[in-house]
């Protein structure tokens, strides 16, 4: 099974991914991309551009139970669809504690605000839940990460809406 964990940057992917175990291996996807699966850097953002193509070739021949942990996860060819999703204002201030730039942290503040990554989600696959970590441990998200895997439909999409928080 592939799974992808998937979510605006700064709503806990790479530090819950390690807890979640159940015998899956764990792929960062952006060392992927920063490796040999990109296609250069876009200037504009200062970020490397994913070669989603080359990529979803390589996800296709993985076997046995995968994790693929990363922003654009969503993306690629799997089963399963996670989307960790964050309050913008608990957003901001981890994009901030990284040292992003106003525009950077504004644009992936506006993407969690829309559910930008939860609707490109639901349009790839047919199986998507999404948990929103605002207030959490990320102990308490791995936990509901292997709910999800095991089969329940308490993290349905479009039940976190953030979008009243962000733009009043």
């Amino acid at each position: 099974m592939r799974i992808a964990l998937t979510g605006t940057p700064g709503t806990g992917k790479s530090t819950v991914a390690r807890l979640v175990g159940g015998g899956f291996e764990v792929i960062d996807v952006n060392a992927l991309i920063k490796g040999s699966y990109n296609l250069g850097i876009d200037d504009q953002r200062s970020s490397v551009i994913a070669d989603i193509d080359r990529l979803s070739k390589h996800v296709r021949h993985l076997q046995g139970n995968v994790l693929l942990e990363g922003h654009v996860a969503h993306l690629l060819p799997v089963d399963k669809i996670i989307v960790l999703r964050a309050h913008p204002e608990l957003l901001r201030k981890r994009l901030e504690q990284r040292g992003w730039s106003e525009r950077k942290i504004m644009e992936n503040l506006d993407a969690e605000a829309l559910d930008v990554i939860l609707v490109e989600a639901v349009n790839a696959c047919n199986d998507v839940s999404e948990i929103d970590t605002s207030g959490k441990t990320p102990e308490q998200v791995a936990k509901s990460i292997c709910e999800i895997i095991a089969g329940t439909d308490k993290y349905l999409p479009g039940m976190i809406d953030f979008s009243e928080a962000y733009y009043q």
